[in-house]
């Protein structure tokens, strides 16, 4: 969540980073209802205050009942005014929770419509010939089996099969070892999460729709989109030495989102699905290195890119296109040669302090403690990559051919379809 003290302090500065995300709410509101508690709060302790002094004094009287009456209204007044400021608080809480995370400085304004490039690498395959779309590739291979997931589980499920299993692992293993590589610790986690693992992480309460719910009422368990929200949860509660940050992690996990707010959108093939598998990099680092951290993270996903021969471009997205948690976000676009535009392959945001207050992330300092930052960046989504490889890597007689950095991971095989 926001640091409200800074929205009081700096109410201008802190409404104009904030709006920027065309938050609808009112931020004055939060501001009085602010206000509204503190006033509260200092009634109560003047009025506790009060009842020690009378406590105090009441073995020493001569006349006791005076001070057993006045002891008698204040506690009335407190039993009057107690539940009053409980539910100030928790109506405060649940506005502050729908605030998003203020823009850095150097993110533009604007919405999705208004998202461009600030780098392009490389150029679209010419073909010389009419290339297929990844379902027809599957379709002739025996990759890809929409039908039959339709049947077992509904639209945007899929069986994988065949070498194009091969490949996803291969495409694992590939990032997981590159990452292991610069110093990112592995982590299988649980894809199962409480609610508060949600708050905490800033997918709720804004995306709940988004989130599929297991057993409510009894297990009460969230199927996660990410497994960025899982990683977040091992440091939360918890203080860390500075000497230790950045702490990076690098999580394998399937993905589960219900895509309740696309619907006829990409529901053809794998572009969109309901599940998928993802590695994702995750990092808890020094609030003053957090804009360092996240250029580091965006790199490593350009390596990725780049090794796999994409031609790619990066987009800084714009304010009003941003998620509750981001301060800024990075996303790398790859081009699908049969839809010929760029669709996004990998996103990396920086969080700043937002989740690390909801879930109460802190470092030692001089003076206490200080809130830590979390960043997070896709190093591979399965389906998307897959899509990207099948297209761009397709030859005129319809076999695939495996980039060479994942040849090593399918025993020296170069082709799909030979």
């Amino acid at each position: 969540m926001i640091d409200l003290k800074l929205l009081i302090e700096n109410p201008e500065k802190m409404k104009k980073a904030i709006l920027k995300k065309r938050y609808k709410g009112d931020l004055d509101a939060v501001i009085r209802m602010d206000e509204n508690r503190r006033k509260m709060m200092k009634e109560v302790e003047d009025l506790k205050a009060q009842q020690n002094k009378i406590a105090k004094e009441i073995p020493q009287a001569a006349d006791k009942k005076p001070l057993l009456e006045q002891s008698k209204e204040l506690k009335e007044k407190l039993k009057e005014l107690d539940p009053k400021l409980e539910k100030l608080e928790a109506d405060l809480k649940a506005e502050v929770l729908l605030i998003p995370n203020p823009t850095l400085d150097s993110v533009p304004e604007g919405g999705e419509e208004d998202n461009k490039p600030i780098k392009t690498v490389g150029k679209p395959r010419v073909f010389d010939f009419e290339p297929l779309d990844h379902m027809e590739l599957g379709k002739k291979w025996d990759l890809i089996d929409t039908e039959t997931a339709a049947e077992s589980s509904g639209s945007r499920f899929y069986y994988l099969k065949n070498d194009l299993v091969l490949l996803e692992f291969a495409l694992v293993q590939f990032v997981l070892q590159k990452l292991v590589s610069k110093g990112f610790s592995p982590i299988l986690p649980p894809v199962l999460v409480k609610e508060k693992a949600m708050i905490a992480t800033g997918f709720f309460p804004a995306d709940r729709n988004e989130i599929y719910h297991v057993n409510p009422g009894e297990d009460d368990l969230y199927l996660v989109g990410t497994s960025e929200v899982p990683l977040a949860m091992l440091h939360a509660d918890k203080i860390v030495d500075p000497e230790k940050l950045p702490m990076r992690y690098v999580g394998i996990s399937p993905c589960f989102r219900r895509e309740a707010g696309s619907y006829s959108k990409d529901t053809y093939g794998i572009i969109r699905v309901h599940q998928f598998d993802k590695v994702e990099m995750f990092s808890f680092c020094h609030p003053t290195k957090s804009e360092q951290e996240h250029e580091l993270i965006l790199s490593i996903e350009e390596e990725i890119m780049t090794e796999l021969g994409f031609h790619y471009q990066v987009v800084n997205i714009c304010a009003g296109d941003l998620g509750n948690p981001a301060a800024k976000k990075y996303d790398i676009e790859v081009w699908i040669p049969t839809q010929q535009k760029f669709r996004e392959l990998t996103s990396s945001s920086n969080c700043t302090d937002y989740q690390a207050r909801r879930g109460n992330m802190r470092m030692r300092a001089e003076k206490g403690t200080e809130m830590i930052h979390t960043l997070n960046g896709t190093a591979m989504a399965s389906t998307r990559t897959l899509v990207a490889i099948m297209e761009n890597y397709q030859q005129k007689d319809g076999t695939i051919e495996i980039p060479e950095v994942l040849r090593g991971y399918m025993g020296g095989k170069s082709h799909i379809g030979k």
